[in-house]
């Protein structure tokens, strides 16, 4: 049986696929608020990715040389959006939409064929396969966000979104040590309302059931608590608003050194946009 998250993954992608064939060929041009990212841009880059973790998903050997390709044109100076438009740039959008969506389909099933356990080579330190397809997940939905705020498309949520919120509480710790910065202290407890309506609940000190796998085995208490929308939790850990845009109620210092630099996906430390830089009017 394939792992829930790569059907979730696959589902995603295809919600995405589905609203991208409404944009006219002027939209696929006009630039978002991320780095100036045309949907051309996103698309490229989601399928550029996608490909190159197929590669990661058949081994070391196979991922390899597109691993060095990738680190040689960065280290020259190439930013991933020239290296993108360097090696697609002659896919019209369409095009490039559909290469892109039959790509991410290979890479969900191939995935979901793993073991969760499975560990896949990257760019940093390896990864398991579960955690590799929530990255995956994550980056489809952050990055389709741009495109819903260029066009002003208000996006319907799913409870799909868990993974994200999931990889978000993970990467707790690593917020901080990516930065060289001392851990402030266990993970503040969580309390978020997801699409459906359900109360999504980590490392609350007085329901030791509710604690979830990935925190440290420290609980944050109510001194130091993230409640809202489970909505506004991903769009903050996933750096594509300011928690300052957000709803969210944040209490407690621990908590709110967090989500003020909170970042879910690997690489160097990112910071998030300015305060009103990525809202929407």
């Amino acid at each position: 049986m394939a792992m829930q998250v790569s059907i979730d993954f696959r589902e995603e992608a295809a919600e995405l696929h589905t609203f991208l064939l409404t944009l006219s060929p002027q939209d696929w041009e006009r630039p978002t608020l991320f780095m100036d990212w045309t949907p051309w841009d996103v698309v490229a880059h989601l399928h550029y990715f996608d490909e190159v973790s197929l590669h990661a998903a058949e081994g070391e050997e196979a991922f390899a040389k597109r691993r060095t390709a990738l680190l040689e044109a960065v280290g020259s100076g190439m930013t991933t959006k020239a290296l993108q438009r360097r090696e697609l740039g002659s896919y019209a959008p369409k095009d490039l939409l559909e290469l892109w969506k039959t790509t991410c389909d290979q890479l969900s099933a191939k995935l979901g064929e793993l073991n969760p356990k499975a560990r896949l080579p990257w760019f940093g330190p390896d990864m398991g396969a579960q955690m590799f397809t929530t990255a995956r997940y994550m980056e489809t939905w952050a990055h389709a966000q741009e495109i819903y705020d260029l066009m002003r498309t208000q996006r319907v949520h799913s409870d799909r979104i868990r993974n994200i919120v999931t990889i978000g509480v993970k990467t707790y710790a690593w917020t901080f040590v990516n930065r060289k910065l001392e851990v402030p202290g266990p993970p503040p407890s969580l309390r978020l309302t997801a699409p459906s309506g359900e109360l999504w609940e980590y490392n609350i000190t007085d329901e030791p059931d509710q604690q979830d796998a990935g925190s440290s085995g420290e609980r944050g208490g109510a001194e130091n608590l993230i409640e809202g929308d489970a909505i506004d939790f991903c769009l903050t850990v996933t750096q594509v608003r300011n928690v300052q845009d957000t709803e969210l109620r944040v209490t407690g210092d621990i908590a709110e050194q967090w989500m003020a630099i909170a970042q879910c996906f690997a690489g160097a430390p990112v910071d998030p946009p300015k305060p009103g830089a990525r809202v929407v009017g």
